[in-house]
């Protein structure tokens, strides 16, 4: 009887681990993530280890504080980014090898109704000819990321740019390779 039971934790273990943990590294797929404040991190974490992908952090030059971020002055650094469509704030950190992608998931948390300037900033710095865009958000009141994937489109109008969801902090991995896995 022990061996029964032991065998079958065995098996057990090993679906749990071959549903869980990705059998291989997926090299061409890249999470890449902006968050200010830690909860779009949290989700792309999740989500590059429960599809295998790369993880790439979108990074400003100028790290946003809290005061940079406060939505409700009009003189906030964020503010003044997202009134004005044109602004573009320097990424300090680059993608070594965009070419060898062929799938982006893009995460960012929602900003006045769309994505921030800073990932505007980021998909003009690359030739996105060919790749998919996933966009991902995080958003404590946007119901979804339609907005955010027309802007995305029309900056890397060469790509095939899908819909994208929004996600909760506490999304799970399991639901987000899930989610992942339906967008082909």
């Amino acid at each position: 009887m022990k061996k029964i039971i032991s065998f079958a934790i065995t098996i057990f273990v090993a679906i749990l681990l071959l549903l869980l943990v990705p059998s291989h590294k997926n090299t061409n797929t890249l999470v890449a993530y902006f968050s200010a404040t830690g909860n779009t991190r949290a989700v792309a974490e999740r989500l590059a280890s429960a599809i295998g992908a790369e993880l790439f952090e979108i990074t400003p030059e100028q790290i946003y504080t809290a005061d940079d971020l406060d939505y409700r002055n009009k003189e906030s650094r964020a503010s003044v980014e997202m009134a004005n469509r044109e602004s573009r704030p320097t990424v300090a950190t680059n993608v070594k090898d965009m070419a060898q992608y062929k799938t982006v998931f893009l995460g960012f948390p929602i900003w006045w109704g769309r994505e921030p300037s800073i990932v505007d900033t980021f998909i003009e710095s690359y030739d996105f000819t060919d790749k998919t865009i996933v966009p991902f958000a995080t958003s404590g009141s946007t119901p979804t990321t339609i907005e955010a994937a027309a802007d995305i489109r029309t900056l890397a109008p060469n790509a095939n740019v899908l819909d994208g969801a929004r996600f909760p902090v506490d999304v799970s991995s399991s639901d987000l390779k899930k989610w992942a896995n339906e967008q082909f």
